[in-house]
């Protein structure tokens, strides 16, 4: 150990310390509200509901503090704990080591990683979802599941890990931007192939059948401006009730998706409102935007990949005593997390003035109060607080809390 581990402690510790208080407060905000439904709920959601959410809330906290937790634990487990040191002398892996060594040590950890997290997600599916009556994935349907996803790990995440550890050994001091070259240019190529490629490996799309509700769309499209490879229903409840809906894919392979729980949720307006809002994110520029965010903050993770290869203090300070490529991987997947907690309420908070923009435009092009009709039955088909904690959700939530959300919606509505 070294000053650096210590560092490493407190940061750990005051970061799983902040998350837990946070949790706590979001717990006791929820509670402290609910035999109240909000004024600007009343008659719209029922105080049962209400309730439910509350209820449905309280559990999603219990077991946050529970990953809070063991992630801290299981973060200090495999550095200082002395894990990946252990992993390491198994697969013979240093400064000399070869590629498939270094292979194995990564993939190795990674998927151990995973099988750790199992009783969580697993507790989460079939305990508090289905508990609250949102849960609709079968155990072989959970296992079906883990079995693609490593699938798809071992198809494309043991070549990335390949060619990031070829790039360390072979090209010398700026491999970090090849990396990171690499990096951007994969991201674009999973945005452009995950709609027609993936996410058919886990859900069915079918087209929308609706012939009125599908010219409703295609009118809408025409005066957005925007161009669609097609409009997709997905079998979202064969895994939960919870209801959705988006648009994915990258340049000319964009597709709209609606969840089928929300297409017997929605009334067509309400439909037509919820998709103007995806849309605004479109015409705003946000998806690029957001691109553009991943590109500063990759670039600026690699440029720190590339300055921490050369500092032994980083290895020693984190239970690694053989300085190596895979081990530098993994040292610096398991510790960002911690180190760049701070600057997420930045992130959330432009999120959510992008919420605020795409709602902006979806009054301007439908009307305000479908978009209110259809949030207000989404947060009750989906158990979403109506009283969250302000601290809570501004370090949390990508979307504006409800009543916020709601009252900027009614703005755009005409009086009179």
């Amino acid at each position: 150990m070294n000053e650096f581990s210590f560092v490493f402690i407190v940061v750990v510790l005051l970061a799983s310390a902040v998350e837990l208080w946070l949790a706590r407060r979001q717990s006791r905000n929820v509670i402290r509200h609910r035999e109240h439904v909000p004024a600007a709920f009343d008659g719209r959601i029922s105080l049962a509901t209400h309730q439910k959410a509350a209820d449905y809330t309280q559990a999603k906290m219990r077991l946050e503090y529970i990953s809070i937790i063991s992630g801290a634990l299981l973060v200090l487990a495999w550095t200082l704990g002395g894990g990946l040191e252990l992993f390491a002398g198994w697969w013979n892996v240093d400064s000399q080591s070869s590629l498939l060594s270094g292979i194995g040590f990564m993939v190795s950890v990674l998927l151990l990683s995973s099988v750790l997290n199992l009783p969580l997600d697993a507790y989460r599916t079939f305990g508090l979802e289905a508990r609250f009556g949102f849960n609709r994935t079968t155990p072989r349907l959970f296992i079906t599941d883990l079995l693609k996803q490593g699938l798809l790990f071992v198809s494309i995440g043991v070549p990335v890990i390949a060619l990031l550890l070829w790039l360390l050994a072979h090209s010398g001091a700026w491999w970090w931007l090849l990396g990171w070259a690499a990096w951007m240019g994969l991201s674009l190529l999973m945005m452009w192939a995950y709609p027609t490629w993936i996410a058919p490996l886990f859900n069915k799309f079918s087209p929308l059948q609706d012939p009125d509700l599908q010219q409703r769309i295609v009118d809408l499209l025409t005066r957005c401006g925007f161009a669609s490879s097609g409009i997709f229903v997905m079998d979202g409840s064969t895994r939960s009730q919870h209801g959705n809906a988006y648009f994915t894919g990258f340049g000319a392979n964009k597709r709209i998706v609606f969840f089928d729980t929300l297409l017997k949720t929605l009334t067509p307006d309400e439909i037509e409102a919820v998709l103007a809002h995806e849309l605004g994110h479109f015409k705003h520029g946000h998806i690029t935007q957001r691109l553009v965010l991943i590109a500063i903050t990759s670039f600026i993770g690699f440029a720190a990949l590339g300055w921490l290869s050369g500092q032994a203090w980083f290895y020693h300070g984190l239970g690694i005593s053989q300085a190596s490529a895979p081990a530098l991987l993994l040292l610096f997947l398991f510790t960002a997390p911690y180190f760049t907690m701070l600057f997420h309420p930045l992130s959330t908070y432009w999120m959510r003035k992008h919420e605020f923009e795409a709602d902006a435009f979806a009054a301007r092009q439908t009307r305000a109060q479908p978009l209110i009709d259809a949030l207000v039955k989404l947060y009750e088909e989906n158990a979403a607080t109506l009283t969250p904690d302000p601290w809570y959700s501004a370090y949390h939530d990508s979307h504006p809390p409800a009543p916020v959300r709601i009252a900027q919606l009614a703005a755009h509505t005409p009086r009179g």
